[in-house]
């Protein structure tokens, strides 16, 4: 349920709509507009008495929301959230594109892609220390040490870092370093994971599971949500079907779906989603004229020799052209890169 409080509804008129609220077991979440406040009613709404609440002093309306993400949804929430990311604001007017090497391999690639990505254009540089791998026996990240690199490729360009973390008890060792904490396709519905960084105060970028629907992936943040970090980032990166020409599919629908149904800022990984550095162009073309906050895209200065990844990774001159080439279909739309 939301309450929809009259315009200049007073302090204390909000304060005991609360308190009734808070009397059945219910927990109140107030988004505070230029002209209107809205209240929103978290919890079993059963025992709430949604006709006495519309007697209250300063109440409009009242509105029973029958989606279950209540935190993350537009109800409760109709002005867009923006995500600082150590200075780097997602989802505003700017398009935040996100650049890096799939796995850090070692102190010299990801220095020199930091800076081929900057250089570009890029507002955040991304690389795993630590990776998810189908197999046991591949390449499973350089661990502290590819995290610490990461930092120092920080300090070096000024790109806030996002990686990846997997376990809950990683996080506090991961946020020492990452200014953004991601949350992999394999991992989205890893409940315990989501908990915790909600009570984290890192920034969240959450993947869509590769078999998983919008409701699924909105449910997801909402966990975060709920346990109190609205700092998060969607992350459309395709998922299965039938075809077998690229690695996934790009749901380019999810974007401008996404953004209808949510408030949180949508990013999309071209990369994962293709599996092919010829179509990742073409694909993040689409997805900033489809309305995406920003991308996510893998680059590598020598894909033939990466540890993984390497054949949806582009070369630098490659991302380079991209930035140059979306920069138009950003500028037709009011933003920038």
């Amino acid at each position: 349920m939301i309450i929809i409080m009259k315009h200049g509804a007073t302090t204390e008129q909000v304060g005991n709509i609360t308190q009734y609220i808070e009397r059945w077991g219910c927990k109140p979440h107030i988004s505070a507009g230029a002209e209107t406040t809205i209240i929103g009613v978290i919890g079993d709404v059963r025992r709430v008495d949604r006709d006495q609440i519309a007697l209250m002093d300063g109440v409009e309306s009242t509105v029973r929301i029958l989606r279950p993400y209540k935190l993350v949804g537009r109800d409760f929430h109709p002005m867009d959230t923006l995500v600082n990311v150590n200075g780097v604001v997602v989802g505003g007017e700017k398009i935040v594109v996100m650049a890096g090497p799939c796995a850090v391999e070692s102190r010299e690639q990801l220095i020199e892609t930091a800076w081929a990505v900057k250089n570009a254009g890029a507002s955040m540089l991304r690389g795993g220390a630590y990776k998810p791998r189908s197999s046991p026996y591949s390449f499973q990240g350089l661990g502290e040490d590819g995290l610490k690199i990461m930092a120092e490729a920080r300090d070096l360009t000024g790109l806030p870092v996002v990686t990846e973390v997997m376990d809950p008890q990683m996080i506090p060792l991961i946020s020492d370093y990452a200014d953004l904490l991601q949350v992999g396709a394999r991992n989205m519905q890893n409940f315990a994971l989501l908990a915790a960084l909600g009570k984290n105060n890192r920034p969240v970028l959450l993947k869509r599971g590769m078999m998983s629907s919008i409701e699924e992936l909105l449910m997801a943040a909402e966990y975060i949500l709920a346990n109190g970090n609205d700092q998060v980032i969607l992350c459309e990166r395709g998922i299965r079907t039938f075809e077998t020409y690229t690695r996934n599919t790009l749901d380019i629908n999810a974007v401008p779906l996404v953004k209808q149904l949510s408030h949180l800022p949508m990013i999309v990984d071209p990369s994962h989603a293709t599996g092919k550095w010829e179509l990742v162009e073409p694909t993040s073309r689409a997805a900033v004229a489809a309305g995406a906050d920003g991308l996510i895209v893998e680059v590598h200065p020598r894909p033939e020799e990466a540890l993984s990844d390497g054949a949806q990774s582009l070369k630098p001159d490659r991302f380079a052209q991209l930035m140059r080439n979306i920069q138009p279909i950003a500028a037709a739309l009011g933003r920038s890169l």
